[in-house]
């Protein structure tokens, strides 16, 4: 365990505020790594010279922000390290992977699942295919950094993007892929909506975030240089790690 750290007991900023950001810094310097378990509240208080309600107060406050998860009978341990700034998207049609390119970080993408499903009613609406035809479903988790920021659910018709079912689609951009085989990329969106939804334990799951953290979920239909429906898609994306420009 580190050394005493002695707060600011004259300072305007709350000794549990204080202990937060001492947490924080521990996080994002790597001294206390992703998965680890952090010093128990009784370790915490002598450290930081503070009473245990502080301390508690402190890392309540940071497993609701989503930097730390307890486990019953086991302790406190960092689930991830935040994003030092906000990832910001000016176009709905600029792909994910350029847009971590314009602000400087590494996209990735990993697969977590990949099926061939119905149409169903919102087939019929975006892509006016009969709910009886077919759809490629592809659920990605995206990344900057190596962070999760964005959990993809995208929908394509069968017929056109079978060759999807197969295509490698780990850290690569699905704009892309689509662009190699089929020689264009989404140019444009319908009209998206975007509202405030609760992560729920799926979801949290594979954002690293905690069950109940408010995300933006994202709904579109993306178009190609005709004009023609190529895809919708519904995207939870972790609103601490993004933002959007309009």
């Amino acid at each position: 365990m580190a050394g005493e750290t002695r707060l600011d007991e004259e300072s305007l900023t709350p000794l549990y505020q204080q202990v937060m950001e001492e947490i924080k810094r521990s996080i994002e310097s790597g001294a206390y790594a992703t998965g680890e378990k952090i010093p128990s509240e009784a370790e915490l208080s002598e450290m930081y010279s503070v009473s245990r309600i502080t301390v508690r107060r402190a890392v309540e406050e940071l497993v609701e922000q989503g930097l730390l998860t307890k486990r019953q009978g086991k302790g406190t341990y960092v689930i991830h390290r935040k994003l030092r700034r906000k990832i910001t998207q000016e176009s709905m049609v600029l792909s994910f992977s350029d847009t971590c390119r314009v602000n400087g970080l590494v996209p990735g993408a990993r697969v977590l699942d990949r099926q061939v499903v119905s149409a169903g009613a919102e087939g019929q609406r975006y892509l006016g295919l009969s709910p009886d035809d077919k759809l490629v479903y592809i659920r990605r988790v995206r990344t900057a950094d190596g962070e999760p920021i964005m959990l993809e659910n995208n929908y394509y018709n069968y017929d056109r993007f079978a060759f999807l079912m197969d295509a490698n689609l780990d850290d690569v951009s699905l704009f892309d892929v689509i662009e190699d085989r089929l020689g264009f990329k989404p140019d444009d969106s319908t009209p998206s909506t975007i509202e405030i939804v609760l992560a729920t334990t799926d979801v949290a799951r594979d954002l690293s975030v905690s069950v109940g953290e408010p995300l933006f979920l994202l709904e579109s239909c993306m178009l190609g240089n005709n004009g023609e429906a190529l895809f919708f898609e519904h995207q939870y994306i972790v609103g601490s790690r993004f933002t959007f420009v309009v």
